[in-house]
């Protein structure tokens, strides 16, 4: 049995639990953020290659999912935002670059509106200010309830989680938690479609034009498709002149499960050419 190359770190905010996997490493910190129903082993890939090109690392399990409190009762956008500002200040995090992916994207842009002398930079995958979308909450929660939970094993749930796409059913299926019976989830379906109340109603423009740090964002550009579109795309940069964007062609929504290296690479090349503010 070989030891893990990261630790837990459990902080907590107003009695809810936040775990975090630390792979340790030296600065510049990062911390990255997951998506939706994700949890922070997503991110291993990606994680081991930031530490070992110099970085301090640290993936954080958002409210509600993973190893972190799985029934929070605020999941509201501020909550998320609170909880990325407590973990930075407790693991000692100097100036971080927040990088999220999708809902972790989000987590992360609306962190560095709310509170800009916190990160250094910015990496948004597959995220953006997006518009009010009354329909995600039935989309996203008649998918996730319909997963065959219990799933058999490992293999059995990144065939189905992954879509025919190998690395992001392989990745999806690190995050189950394997019972009796078979292996479930790590979250409850009806606390993530709680988690979108504000975006199905809201954009957040407003929030996008107050980041202030370097941003560089990554689109997934291939037949499943990203979800940031054309004409969003554009108004985030006429919001953001300055805004770094890579397309990368082939990919879909979990890109940091399908291209790690790339990903690794942009982000350190960015990194390395974002001057210190």
């Amino acid at each position: 049995m070989t030891s893990s190359p990261w630790s837990e770190r459990v902080v907590i905010r107003d009695g809810v639990r936040l775990a975090c996997r630390d792979w340790g490493g030296s600065g510049p910190d990062v911390l990255l953020l997951h998506g939706l129903a994700g949890h922070a082993g997503e991110w291993d890939d990606t994680a081991r290659l930031l530490r070992d090109s110099g970085h301090r690392v640290v993936a954080l399990d958002q409210r509600g999912h993973g190893g972190s409190e799985r029934h929070p009762g605020d999941v509201s956008r501020a909550a998320y935002v609170a909880d990325v500002v407590t973990v930075v200040d407790e693991l000692g995090l100097e100036r971080p670059v927040l990088i999220g992916q999708s809902l972790g994207g989000s987590t992360a842009f609306l962190t560095a509106a709310a509170h800009p002398g916190l990160p250094r930079a910015l990496v948004v995958v597959e995220a953006g200010p997006g518009g009010a979308n009354p329909t995600v909450q039935e989309q996203i929660g008649s998918w996730l309830r319909a997963w065959p939970v219990p799933f058999p094993s490992r293999e059995a749930a990144a065939a189905y989680l992954g879509n025919g796409t190998q690395p992001v059913g392989e990745g999806w299926a690190r995050g189950l938690e394997e019972r009796a019976d078979g292996l479930w989830p790590r979250f409850d379906p009806e606390v993530m479609v709680r988690s979108l109340d504000e975006i199905a109603t809201r954009a957040f423009w407003d929030e996008w034009a107050a980041v202030s740090c370097p941003t560089l964002a990554v689109l997934g550009q291939g037949e499943r498709g990203g979800i940031i579109g054309g004409e969003e795309y554009a108004e985030m940069v006429r919001l953001r002149p300055a805004l770094h964007g890579v397309g990368l062609p082939g990919t879909g929504h979990d890109v940091h499960l399908e291209r790690p290296g790339t990903l690794h690479r942009l982000i350190v090349d960015f990194i390395r050419d974002t001057p210190t503010i």
